[in-house]
């Protein structure tokens, strides 16, 4: 389980992510492989919610634009809080392709991240989270599942993983 970094009650409040400006995102969570069939039968989720390239795909939003389909829009919360996709559990860091390096960002459109963005609580959890990502167990994972390394864009680097990318 990844600890999380910003505060539940600011998530709340916030309403930021978890909407997005297209319906086809690099935004929109990717699902790890072995996410995809325990979503679909634990949660409920219909495969159709699930596109081809492993995301989730998101919905019209009230206020225009789009939505997760499991964003609750009324109270802010996710549906599927206890199973949300490893990414979602990573947010606001992200894995991220530059130059041929696997990175650890963090978006900086979150305004928790924005608020501390230097500070030593940031520093901390970056250790914690670079050496929870470097650990064997999450490095194969990782590996295993490309689709969830994008290109982001409104990202810092904090840390390199030690995934190699290798030529396939």
């Amino acid at each position: 389980m990844i600890r999380q970094f910003v505060p539940q009650e600011f998530c709340l409040k916030c309403r930021s992510c978890c909407r997005f400006k297209e319906a086809n995102s690099v935004w929109s969570p990717c699902l790890l492989d072995e996410e995809i069939q325990g979503l679909v039968d634990r949660a409920g989720i219909p495969a159709a919610s699930i596109s081809a390239d492993r995301r989730i795909q998101p919905i019209a939003g009230p206020d225009g634009g789009f939505i997760c389909p499991f964003l609750d829009s009324g109270d802010n919360k996710c549906l599927i809080y206890d199973q949300r996709p490893f990414e979602c559990r990573l947010y606001p860091f992200l894995i991220n392709l530059r130059k041929g390096k696997v990175l650890l960002t963090v978006d900086l459109n979150c305004p928790y991240v924005l608020e501390r963005m230097d500070s030593p609580e940031m520093r901390e959890y970056i250790v914690y989270i670079s050496s929870y990502l470097n650990s064997p167990k999450q490095l194969k994972i990782l590996k295993d599942n490309p689709q969830i390394i994008q290109a982001y864009e409104e990202v810092r680097e904090v840390a390199e993983l030690r995934l190699s990318r290798d030529p396939e």
